[in-house]
């Protein structure tokens, strides 16, 4: 496996990266030793270590959230690269060994309780990303593979019937009605700004074969080609995280079915679970999510902290990453993806916001909350 010619020109410490003011995993993780060692290989598509390394190199880091520095060009990218890529898994997931093998479990009737008071529950949702084997990832993949990707996507999509009956919106050819109300649905995604994807290369050829589809309900959505090959979202408004986990589960389900039925399949190993462009979306890729309304509990922001983090979940505004609580109302999430299966992380969200939701009511009568807090981090 031959790397970029032209480079082979210099020594490796030469070309090694200067990455002294970098607050990111793979920063932290590539050693002049490592760079040495694996620079001069390349995937079977021809992906090199400079190229899943370029959007680390170019961003620094994020002064709050540790980014991960490195994205995977194909399938291939995992194994080629280990030795630098074990490492940024390993802890970016907290303790993830190279022999670990990840459970992927859909099976929807697994999950205890999920219907969650939507007194205080605002929506509920839960997403995932696939990619499609044997076609390179968005950071690295041709025209060609971008359009195949969305032909085999909407061929799947245009076969499912019933609830998951829809349609699908290209962005090249969206009508401007049709783009207000993605908007306004909070559905349509844009050309990728953020430095961490365009130096990724995942906003070449803007908008050619990007799209949503969703079905006709609004409830069950998939994005095509954006960081991913597919971004698979099941949600609605209020608590019922029990139907929004079915629905997840039993839509890619088809949508897979449907692939096979034509000879694709998506990415998946023992080890990695789902495999996407991020390392930190490996395994499940799953981030199961409620809009919760907890204005008491989000007075003291740093204990609500330590109560999410023993119950392995975390925070955000909801505008998203980087964005403020609004009037105490938070996006609450999963923190973990790798390693544990989706109906255990969907369980540990039901189970967590069920508690912060006591606790809420507890406040509310200005009792103590104490006794309800968690001695230990849930395993």
């Amino acid at each position: 496996m031959g790397g970029n010619e032209n480079q082979k020109k210099y020594k490796s410490e030469e070309d090694f990266p200067d990455l002294s003011k970098h607050n990111n995993w793979m920063a932290k993780c590539l050693t002049p030793e490592i760079y040495a060692k694996i620079r001069d290989r390349s995937t079977p598509s021809g992906y090199t270590l400079d190229q899943a390394i370029q959007t680390g190199v170019d961003n620094p880091g994020h002064p709050f959230i540790m980014t991960v520095g490195c994205v995977a060009g194909d399938e291939e990218s995992y194994e080629v690269f280990k030795e630098l890529f074990d490492p940024v898994i390993d802890g970016r997931h907290g303790g993830y060994g190279p022999d670990q093998k990840h459970p992927s479990d859909l099976d929807f009737t697994k999950l205890v309780g999920g219907e969650l008071d939507s007194n205080y529950v605002l929506s509920s949702r839960v997403r995932t990303g696939r990619s499609i084997k044997n076609i390179c990832l968005p950071p690295f993949c041709t025209r060609g593979e971008r359009r195949l990707v969305e032909k085999v996507v909407c061929d799947a999509l245009a076969s499912l019937s019933g609830e998951f009956k829809g349609k699908y919106y290209p962005l090249s050819k969206m009508t401007e009605k049709e783009q207000d109300q993605l908007i306004d649905d909070h559905f349509l995604f844009d050309k990728p700004v953020s430095p961490l994807l365009t130096c990724a290369g995942m906003a070449r050829d803007w908008p050619d074969a990007r799209g949503i589809w969703h079905n006709d309900e609004k409830s069950f959505l998939v994005w095509i080609n954006e960081e991913d090959h597919t971004r698979v979202i099941s949600m609605q408004k209020g608590g019922n995280m029990k139907e929004v986990f079915r629905r997840f589960c039993e839509g890619l389900t088809k949508v897979e079915n449907s692939m096979k039925s034509k000879g694709h399949q998506f990415m998946w190993n023992q080890h990695l679970g789902y495999i996407l462009t991020c390392p930190s979306n490996l395994g499940t890729g799953l981030r199961g999510g409620v809009h919760l309304k907890i204005p008491h509990l989000s007075k003291d922001e740093k204990r609500l902290d330590s109560i999410l983090d023993l119950l392995r979940l975390q925070k955000r505004g909801t505008g998203g990453v980087d964005t403020a609580a609004v009037g105490g109302t938070y996006d609450i999430s999963n923190s973990d993806r790798l390693g544990f299966s989706e109906v255990q992380l969907v369980q540990w969200v039901v189970d967590g916001v069920k508690l912060l939701i006591e606790m809420e009511k507890k406040l509310e009568k200005g009792e103590k909350i104490d006794d309800l807090i968690p001695k230990e981090k849930k395993k």
